[in-house]
């Protein structure tokens, strides 16, 4: 029988009613002919109480129990879930991931998946069972422990496992209806879109939307999965929620599809630099040791033989990244003045595939802003997505007038 790969998130089974509710619609698609492959996530808030008793229990903890006790709240859903299907008469059962298994790297809260063996599950579909529950978030070492993937590590799961089965499509139930132009709580001419190309849907990912974890579009990008977000509280249709797909099958051809924003930013500036070849190795190499994200690098021209060397990151790691240039001063790797991080930025972008072959969408952003008064600190580009940092305030004023410049409430 043809398999699909159904995902529900946190909210999504956040009790019994609601998981009763999730595993109708598994039924839904058990009655079509589908053998059914469901990923589920704790319930809703679990994993934060888990990890809370982690921190209070060791401060200091072993990343091998933590894994150990934060995945549990995964099997908990599963087994409730296999539960109600039973009581449906329908013949599932539940799965842990090392049971399956899913074979992952020895990185302790954020593993990555190496390999999903599809015949320990395909010999229980031979047998007669129609839905297998797997707990999401989780695998299971070369060591033979219980790993997890990291926060929204269950959308992985579900990407990985539809590669593995070759599964006709994976669906990912959520608290939203799809994938909108901009977040309908900023704008309320924020459009669903019926599709998007896994490109534009990576880049809004990565850039602060938080409706997929960004692994797992790029996991359904390289096997070709298509990914389909859904509401787990509406009623559905063969053509609901956003369709994530081949650029190939995406109809509309506009410039931008969405506008996306990240909240917590920083501008770091490293003023009079010394501008020699390697200057720029010598200062990323221990960003990316300390586990600094950075983001948008702009160097400024030299004089008399310095320069400014400003970059972006999350808030959170500011301080992380003042010690690793600190450091990398006093051994004497790099010598500079100054180190000023602005932490009150936010970064608005502008993502479209049709950025490739249309012209003017920096013209267009960039007067939409300066008309609203908004002043442009830095500027990022790609093929298909243009961002800036603006200071925090004019943030919601920026996706605004953006999704109304770019005219983003009408289709194609």
């Amino acid at each position: 029988m043809p398999v699909l790969v159904m995902k529900f998130g946190g909210t999504s089974v956040a009790n019994l009613d609601r998981i009763r509710r999730a595993a109708k619609r598994v039924g839904v698609e058990v009655a079509k002919g589908y053998d059914v492959i469901v990923i589920v996530s704790a319930m809703s808030g679990k994993t934060n109480e888990l990890v809370g008793w982690v921190n209070e229990t060791s401060p200091l903890y072993d990343a091998r129990e933590y894994d150990a006790v934060v995945s549990s709240g995964e099997n908990v859903t599963a087994g409730l879930m296999a539960l109600t299907l039973q009581e449906m008469d329908i013949p599932a059962r539940s799965w842990q991931g090392w049971q399956v298994p899913v074979q992952t790297t020895s990185a302790h809260a954020s593993a990555r998946i190496e390999d999903i063996p599809p015949a320990n599950i395909e010999a229980k579909f031979a047998e007669g069972m129609r839905v297998a529950v797997v707990a999401g978030f989780q695998g299971v070492s070369p060591e033979g422990r219980i790993t997890t993937l990291g926060r929204g590590g269950s959308d992985t799961t579900a990407v990985a496992f539809a590669a593995a089965f070759k599964a006709e499509r994976c669906d990912i139930y959520t608290d939203v209806d799809g994938v909108y132009t901009t977040d309908p709580r900023i704008s309320s001419k924020a459009r669903k879109l019926d599709k998007i190309a896994f490109e534009e849907m990576l880049e809004l990912a990565s850039l602060g939307a938080k409706v997929l974890q960004t692994r797992s579009v790029e996991l359904a990008m390289r096997y070709k999965v298509k990914l389909r977000v859904l509401s787990s509280f509406e009623e559905q249709s063969d053509e609901a929620g956003t369709l994530v797909c081949d650029e190939e099958e995406v109809m509309e051809n506009r410039p931008v599809s969405g506008i996306a924003y990240s909240r917590d930013e920083a501008k770091m500036t490293l003023i009079s630099v010394a501008d020699r070849p390697g200057i720029a190795a010598a200062i990323f190499g221990p960003l990316s040791e300390a586990g600094i994200n950075v983001d948008m690098i702009i160097q400024n021209i030299a004089e008399d033989g310095r320069t400014d060397m400003t970059f972006s990151c999350p808030t959170e790691q500011v301080a992380r990244a003042e010690k690793a240039m600190e450091e990398a001063k006093t051994s004497g790797t790099i010598n500079y003045h100054n180190l000023v991080a602005d932490t009150d930025v936010a970064k608005v972008s502008a993502v479209g595939i049709g950025m490739r072959s249309q012209s003017g969408v920096a013209a267009t952003m960039f007067k939409t802003l300066s008309d609203e008064g908004i002043n442009i600190k830095v500027i990022a580009t790609s093929e298909i997505k243009i961002s800036v940092l603006i200071d925090r305030k004019y943030m919601e004023l920026a996706v605004q007038a953006l999704h109304d410049a770019f005219e983003l409430e009408k289709a194609a």
